[in-house]
């Protein structure tokens, strides 16, 4: 791995700092390629945070363009952006944030036909986008893939997060579940009512992402226990986190 500068130490002193990270975990950070799907409420603070940490490379697929009504919570753009690709407009940010990080973008919805070329390269992807053809489609391309999957979604005043790894065992040697163990079946179309149509309150994709970026950090470093198997749940209005476990239901693999 390469060696960290003297303006890197610097920068990431408070994580070199900690033992459980040091200069091995940011070295770690530096040499790690992450994809994030989505540069929007939940993109937003991922990127923001992954960025901050010292993220060596990271990707961001997205076709969309900045709107006003976008920055009461894609809080990586700002007014000057409005009508710009969100892509340039959070590269632009990351390089004002971090000029140590590569930013590579793909102005394009991820898919099941883009999965490949979007995902060459990477050893992470973090899922942030808000429909399910998107998640089901990067839950079966990560699987296909090997990679590890963080994956969060947002309701009004609630949101929740879990990590994938579908492709490895767990202690007792029983395989890890996968998407489609804890959500089988796409809801029917109309069931799941987009945010334009109902609102989100704008600080609760700062907490999903942001949760989400620590568990990509996780996964990167080897330090503390990912949400494998597990989906932790967040009530904004009543300020409580409950975690659900969940196990492999599947046979095989979907993606297989």
């Amino acid at each position: 791995m390469d060696p960290l500068t003297p303006d890197e130490i610097a920068r990431y002193q408070r994580h070199i700092l900690l033992p459980e990270v040091g200069g091995a975990g940011q070295q770690k950070l530096k040499a790690a390629r992450v994809l994030v799907i989505g540069a929007g409420g939940l993109g937003a603070p991922v990127l923001q945070y992954l960025a901050a940490a010292g993220i060596g490379t990271i990707g961001i697929a997205d076709d969309d363009r900045v709107s006003l009504s976008n920055l009461q919570r894609q809080v990586i753009h700002d007014t000057g952006t409005i009508g710009d690709l969100k892509t340039q407009s959070a590269a632009d940010a990351i390089a004002r944030l971090n000029p140590h990080v590569r930013v590579i973008r793909f102005e394009e919805r991820f898919s099941t036909e883009t999965a490949a070329r979007h995902l060459a390269g990477f050893n992470l992807v973090v899922d942030g986008s808000d429909n399910f053809d998107t998640r089901y489609a990067a839950a079966d391309a990560a699987e296909l893939a090997r990679l590890p999957l963080v994956t969060g979604a947002v309701g009004r005043f609630d949101g929740s997060v879990t990590t994938l790894k579908p492709y490895e065992t767990n202690a007792d040697g029983t395989a890890n579940p996968g998407y489609r163990d804890l959500f089988p079946t796409r809801p029917p179309e109309g069931l799941v009512p987009a945010c334009a149509e109902t609102g989100i309150i704008g600080a609760l994709t700062g907490v999903i992402g942001t949760l989400m970026a620590m568990e990509a950090i996780k996964l990167i470093t080897g330090i503390g226990e990912p949400l494998i198997g597990r989906l932790l749940l967040y009530d904004g209005l009543a300020a409580r986190f409950d975690t659900i476990r969940y196990r492999r239901k599947r046979a095989k693999a979907a993606a297989e």
